[in-house]
């Protein structure tokens, strides 16, 4: 017998198996040895999957024996057990390492053959046989018979000829009679309904011809009504909103009375706030104090600031020169230069004379200046 199937998918296809490899179990006495309170404690076995005492897998299958020795195991007993472990881990490798079969079309899937010569029937559940039986059914009980008295007494027979009892001409006449009466009054009770109904409906009918006339006279009452309420709603709005508008016209009339009263002493004084306030103005004077006081203001400024720089200017020049003449008249002349005193302190002289009359000469356009614009020179003065 050949599988045909790959082991993942017989795996995931199949029914859950337990494949642990089956083992002998280890010798052990024949009794358990008395152990302490402590080594008791112990052994807990809390989950019953780990519990030796379970047994697992297919209980229905022969199990292997445990060995009945309690010899302790030999060397040689150890070493075929190696010998076995190694012999399984080298098949269990074959066979993973063995192509398994590829996976089926859809629509297919794989199943176990039997590839020997003689096939046999294989089954993993023990034959079973049902057999039952069957008794008989339970009969009904028969009916109780009917019970008849004993005859008594003796029999006696009349002998009675034709006619003698019955005369059909004679018995059917009452008969006929009854028949014929009720079928005319059967009759005569249809037609008299047939008429009954024809007046109900000719009743209904004018009944109805009634009641529409009524109810049209209803709708044309109801109709001239809501025309009446309707036209009285309308001309009650139209007089309300007369008295409004009237009203509101007398009101604007006051108010524009009262208006005009007002306003009779409101307009020159708001003109006199108004000029005096300043909005009624002079264009040309406005323009000029808006335009050309701020440029001419602007311009002075400029000018003396710019006359302002040029005196800082020449002072510190002036400075610059007086410090250098300091510094060279403190020097003391050298060996060389001794003769001749009176030429170089005259031309040394002189300089400070030119720029004495310099100062001499700025001195009263300077004051002159100042004579002509004396407020519009402070203003720079105290803004350097």
């Amino acid at each position: 017998m050949e599988p045909t199937m790959g082991p993942v998918q017989a795996a995931a296809d199949g029914p859950y198996s337990f494949s642990s490899q089956p083992r002998s179990l280890p010798s052990r006495p024949k009794y358990r040895e008395q152990s302490s309170a402590a080594e008791t404690e112990k052994v807990r076995y809390g989950n019953i999957m780990i519990d030796p005492r379970v047994v697992r897998g297919n209980v229905l299958s022969a199990r292997p024996s445990p060995p009945q020795s309690t010899e302790p195991l030999t060397l040689e007993v150890k070493r075929q057990k190696r010998a076995q472990k190694h012999t399984q881990a080298r098949r269990l490798t074959q066979e993973q390492i063995r192509p398994g079969t590829p996976e089926p079309v859809e629509g297919r899937v794989h199943v176990h053959v039997q590839t020997e010569l003689y096939l046999e029937e294989i089954s993993d559940r023990i034959i079973e046989v049902d057999g039952e039986c069957q008794t008989d059914e339970f009969l009904d009980r028969p009916p109780t018979p009917l019970f008849i008295p004993a005859k008594s007494g003796k029999d006696v027979a009349t002998q009675i000829e034709k006619g003698e009892l019955f005369d059909f001409d004679i018995e059917v006449k009452p008969i006929l009679e009854v028949l014929v009466g009720k079928t005319v009054e059967q009759a005569l009770l249809e037609v008299m309904e047939e008429e009954e109904l024809s007046q109900l409906w000719s009743h209904q009918r004018a009944f109805a011809e009634l009641r529409n006339a009524e109810f049209a006279e209803l709708q044309r009452l109801e109709e001239q009504d809501r025309r009446i309420r309707e036209e009285k709603e309308r001309r009650r709005l139209e007089h309300l909103e007369k008295l409004r508008k009237q009203k509101e016209t007398a009101e604007k009339i006051a108010a524009r009375a009262f208006a005009q009263r007002y306003l009779a002493d409101l307009i020159p004084s708001v003109f006199n706030n108004l000029h005096d306030s300043g909005f009624f103005y002079d264009p040309i004077e406005r323009d000029i104090e808006t335009e050309f006081l701020p440029w001419l203001m602007s311009e002075v400024e400029e000018e003396l600031q710019k006359k302002v720089l040029g005196r800082t200017m020449l002072d510190s020049l002036i400075r610059m020169v007086v410090e250098t003449r300091l510094d060279e008249f403190s020097r003391p002349p050298p060996a060389a230069q001794t003769k001749g005193p009176a030429e170089e302190p005259g031309a040394t002289d002189a300089a400070p004379k030119m720029s004495g009359e310099e100062d001499a000469a700025d001195q009263p356009a300077a004051e002159k200046e100042e004579t002509d614009q004396p407020g519009a020179e402070e203003e720079p003065s105290d803004s350097s």
